[in-house]
């Protein structure tokens, strides 16, 4: 029995270890996402973010191995965070017309608009910054744009249709998801029109709908 007790009081220790290497993992991430989204990345220090995170700059190594490291797991959290949002929205209406607009619009209203230093960090401080980064970018534009094509395509087999193009489908979701990051990028970051974009969002979703419409031959 005391040895059962002595293990149980280890395994809860080593539990809280966990939960507090977890915890600080966490928090030196969203310091990295506050600094990079209002300072740039180049203009934040590894210091300045030890310094906001509240640990010291070698526990910062620790866990990254340089700032390009911290780069690339941010850009990994962001990239699951917009694919869960958007790919919950399919879930609730796909596959459907209607499952692309309430994507859409999701990925406007709840994505960019409740994270901002997260857009900021993806379309901007993330672009041109060696070649781990572009690589972790370039997955998550790759993800996006895949999700959206599986989405076309269960759209045309559930109508019983097919698309005019052996290329319409590709094509739209490259241009479904290159059209919502540079609508976003311009008016959430090179002009913050904040309060017009819900209204924006409505255009560019009708927008993409039409030509989903139109590439769609029943």
């Amino acid at each position: 029995m005391a040895e059962a007790a002595k293990t149980e009081v280890v395994s809860r220790s080593a539990l809280r270890r966990q939960r507090e290497r977890e915890q600080r993992y966490q928090t030196i991430l969203s310091s990295a996402e506050t600094l990079f989204a209002a300072k740039g990345y180049q203009g934040t220090s590894m210091e300045e973010i030890a310094d906001l995170a509240e640990v010291s700059v070698g526990t910062l190594y620790f866990y990254f191995k340089n700032k390009e490291d911290l780069l690339v797991q941010l850009l990994d959290g962001i990239g699951f965070r917009i694919r869960e949002v958007v790919g919950s929205a399919f879930s609730r209406a796909e596959p459907s017309l209607d499952g692309f607009t309430r994507a859409g619009l999701a990925f406007f209203e709840e994505f960019c608009l409740p994270h901002p230093e997260k857009l900021a960090i993806v379309f901007r401080e993330a672009v041109g910054r060696g070649s781990m980064v572009e690589a972790s970018r370039k997955e998550i534009f790759e993800k996006f744009i895949a999700d959206v094509l599986s989405a076309l395509l269960r759209l045309a087999d559930k109508e019983g249709a097919s698309y005019k193009s052996r290329f319409s489908a590709e094509v739209m979701a490259v241009s479904i998801v290159g059209m919502y990051e540079r609508v976003a990028y311009n008016y959430l970051i090179w002009h913050d029109r904040t309060d017009d974009l819900p209204e924006i969002a409505e255009n560019a979703v009708e927008f993409t709908v039409g030509g989903i419409e139109k590439l769609l031959a029943k």
